[in-house]
């Protein structure tokens, strides 16, 4: 609880504050109790006496710039778009502190005690936090560019949308942090402690520092990765079973199937994937569908895709674009075998010579008569002659 008198004195600036404190402090040498470890909440500022509890600190909008307030007990107190820049709160119990919207650039938070202070909106640029006790604090949409959080428990704390630009977290406990679109652009994160970590959609670049990041709990021993982006993949990859099953699946029974098909080669298409899946042949279909015209985001997927197949069946039936697409694919992805198919009505177009002179792709292109005799012989036309391929060019790897 406050004392009534310390927030008259804090309210009236800093100037009046330090010189109550240095007189305070001169006063509190005689009986050896230095106030930059009073408590702000007890501590009588005349004889060091008991005072009055008020209740919790209001300190709104205060202008506390240049305080020292090293070591004070402002739990609970209400700071929101209270002006902190170049204070000093080293030490300081700010539990449950509501610094909403708060200007705290150049303030020291050194092993202060911030269990789940409310910094939303705050301008923390170039804040020192280090060893800081952060644990659950909210952060969100906060300000930390160029903060120095080395050493700091971050443990459960909201990073959502957070600016940490250019900050230092390296040695930091990040454990169960919501890392949601957060910005770590140039940030320094190595020997961070990652466990249960929320990473989705944030931003890194080439500056980003997070080498040797871990994934288990603070004092066990176990894996590290270099990457905060696949730090949680990997240990998902790990610890569940089910993720393996599914890489399993992916690496081994995943077929891509392409081409662009009219109404009559939808059947096609569909008689196709329904085959595949059939027990004798246990496989995945991926069927992409290409439209009239493609772009660079058709040629990406259909790459991402390809990258996850056992193999690719490309039906060239009517698909001048699927052509194209496999232009760029077949080249860039020489280790997934292609098998090509076309009706035998259909002319070949004349790129195919350009794609079949790649080892990937089976060396003749099968021309079947019609969906039935497509069917009747694809594990021996189509699907036989790919997973030799994929053997081929496994041995050869």
């Amino acid at each position: 609880m406050a004392n009534e008198e310390h927030l008259q004195i804090l309210h009236r600036g800093v100037d009046a504050w330090n010189e109550w404190r240095n007189v305070s402090v001169t006063r509190a040498m005689d009986v050896h109790v230095g106030l930059k470890q009073a408590d702000l909440n007890r501590i009588d500022p005349m004889d060091l006496l008991l005072g009055r509890p008020i209740g919790v600190p209001d300190l709104d909008s205060a202008d506390l710039s240049g305080a020292d307030l090293s070591g004070a007990d402002l739990r609970e107190a209400n700071l929101r778009k209270a002006k902190l820049c170049g204070t000093n709160l080293s030490g300081a119990r700010l539990n449950n502190a509501d610094l909403m919207m708060a200007k705290l650039a150049g303030a020291n938070f050194r092993e202060a005690n911030l269990w789940k202070a409310n910094f939303i909106g705050a301008n923390v640029a170039g804040v020192d936090f280090r060893s800081a006790n952060l644990w659950g604090a909210d952060l969100f949409g906060a300000n930390l560019s160029g903060a120095n959080l080395r050493g700091a428990n971050l443990n459960d704390a909201n990073l959502r949308e957070t600016n940490l630009a250019g900050a230092d977290l390296s040695d930091a406990n990040l454990s169960g942090v919501l890392l949601i679109r957060t910005d770590l652009r140039g940030a320094i994160l190595t020997g961070s402690v990652v466990y249960g970590a929320a990473v989705w959609d944030i931003k890194v670049n080439e500056q980003t520092k997070h080498q040797n990041l871990s994934l288990n709990k603070i004092g066990e021993p176990g894996i590290t990765v270099d990457s905060i982006k696949v730090a949680q993949f990997i240990y998902l990859l790990l610890n569940n079973q089910e993720i393996r099953e599914t890489i399993d699946t992916v690496t081994s029974k995943v077929v891509l199937i392409l081409g662009r098909f009219s109404k009559e080669g939808k059947r096609v298409l569909d008689a196709i994937r329904n085959e595949l899946r059939k027990p004798e042949h246990n496989y995945v279909p991926i069927v992409f569908d290409f439209q009239p015209s493609t772009n660079q985001t058709t040629v990406e997927t259909v790459q991402i895709l390809a990258t996850m197949s056992r193999f690719i069946i490309a039906d060239l039936t009517d698909a001048r674009s699927a052509l194209q697409e496999l232009g760029v694919i077949v080249p860039a992805l020489p280790s997934v075998a292609v098998r090509l198919l076309i009706k035998k009505s259909e002319h070949e177009h004349g790129m195919l010579d350009y794609i079949r002179r790649y080892r990937s792709v089976v060396e003749n292109t099968y021309e079947y008569e019609s969906l039935e005799e497509l069917i009747a012989s694809i594990k021996e036309s189509v699907v036989g002659p790919a997973e030799a391929k994929v053997k081929e060019l496994r041995r050869g790897n």
